[in-house]
């Protein structure tokens, strides 16, 4: 091996760069500039608060309904085509919630656009996977995580800026501009050599069901593992607003703290893959869980509403990329889109459940107790990781590792 390989990272090869994260970052720019818009545009064609706040959910929605459908689609036509698919379909949803002038035409669009969405996130984790020697796959995955919290945490100023020039309508415009260019980037780079179009063939022939009845036993263990993260995380994104207004800080302030929290999120996503590639995947999935159940904020001051910010966004950034890397881990290579799907519908129903937490205790009259509950869900979650990574996982630790017979580098002794 040459000196310039042992400096260089495979997974930051040219083609990664330009076929997927630069097509990554400018797709999630784009989606952080419409999603806000979302709520804002029901509410000007006439929706109640409760009705826009429901639309806004539609993209969530849709990208549940689009985990499997997004597996198998990749399975049928390549990682690199389900991108391309993907990034022409949200252009076109996203144009329809533009133009809409009705509340159903604009639900439908971004139920649309949240599908779309989960397709473009499994296949470019697929195709990373294939393309990205094993002993450097945490890392490439834990930076394609970080890449997505950059472009969503630039992508509402993005979008602030088009509403500023061009009104509400203009995220949206901005949004269609980046799911076209994310596509035509991802055309211009030449597929990976005939690994990923060998596999395409033998997946095709395996059904999604045949997929999951042969997975079961994963999927329904370290599975409710991704779940329980999945629960976690969303929780962590409705935690912080809301103990803010529960405190009473105005809305400004409240950014300020959310922002704060994304920033120390957005610098930790390239150690945590570096831990996970030669410690194991343990040594960041379990500390993540638990700063997370600790650092929930139950604070009674702005400073400390901060120091917990700072602490929510510690314990989430060193997660960057973790769901990821154990899927591509115990995901099956010759029907890898068909399981990464399911393995997406965990995670991403998780996400969508997190925040139900918070607002049953809301609703119950004391949102200390959803907050409360969210913790205990992560104490929970960094168990189950405990007990299930290492059973499925070689990566899991040094002793998985070496009882699998693989080298510290990742491949076989």
């Amino acid at each position: 091996m040459s000196s310039t390989a042992r400096r260089t990272p495979a997974f930051l090869d040219r083609r990664s760069l330009a076929g997927v994260y630069l097509p990554a970052l400018v797709f999630q720019v784009g989606l952080g500039a419409a999603v806000p818009m979302v709520a804002v545009t029901a509410s000007q064609r006439g929706a109640s608060l409760a009705l826009a706040g429901l639309l806004a959910a539609m993209v969530g929605v849709g990208q549940i309904l689009g985990d499997v459908p997004a597996g198998w689609l990749a399975s049928r036509v390549g990682d690199r085509r389900a991108m391309l698919v993907a990034s022409g379909v949200a252009a076109f949803t996203l144009t329809g919630a533009a133009l809409s002038r009705d509340l159903l035409v604009l639900a439908v669009s971004v139920l649309g656009t949240g599908a779309t969405a989960s397709v473009y996130q499994l296949a470019r984790q697929s195709y990373l996977t294939e393309i990205t020697p094993v002993e450097t796959r945490a890392r490439a995955l834990s930076t394609l995580g970080g890449v997505s919290r950059i472009g969503s945490f630039l992508g509402p100023f993005a979008g602030a800026l088009a509403v500023h020039l061009g009104g509400t309508s203009a995220a949206f415009g901005l949004a269609v501009a980046t799911t076209l260019l994310a596509g035509a980037v991802v055309l211009a780079v030449p597929d990976a050599a005939g690994a990923e179009t060998v596999r395409r063939r033998t997946a095709a022939r395996v059904p999604v069901r045949a997929v999951l009845r042969e997975h079961r036993r994963v999927l329904t263990s370290l599975g409710v593992a991704v779940l329980l993260v999945g629960a976690v995380r969303g929780a962590r994104q409705v935690v912080l607003p809301l103990w803010s207004e529960h405190l009473g800080l105005a809305p400004a302030t409240t950014s300020l703290v959310f922002g704060l929290s994304g920033a120390v999120d957005m610098l930790l996503f390239y150690p945590a893959g570096h831990v996970m590639d030669r410690r194991g995947r343990l040594w960041i999935a379990v500390p993540s869980m638990l700063v997370l159940g600790v650092a929930l904020p139950l604070a009674g001051t702005l400073p400390a509403l901060a120091v917990a910010a700072m602490a929510l966004g510690l314990g989430n950034g060193i997660g960057s990329g973790l769901l990821m890397t154990l899927g591509a881990d115990v995901a099956p290579p010759a029907a890898r889109s068909q399981f990464l799907g399911a393995w997406r519908l965990l995670q991403d129903s998780g996400v969508a459940a997190g925040p139900l937490v918070v607002a049953g205790g809301a609703a119950l009259g004391s949102l200390a107790l959803g907050v409360a509950a969210t913790g205990g869900l992560a104490l929970l979650a960094a168990v189950a990781l405990g007990v299930t990574v290492p059973r499925w996982s070689p990566h899991a630790n040094r002793r998985t590792r070496e009882a699998a017979g693989l080298a510290r580098d990742g491949t076989l002794a």
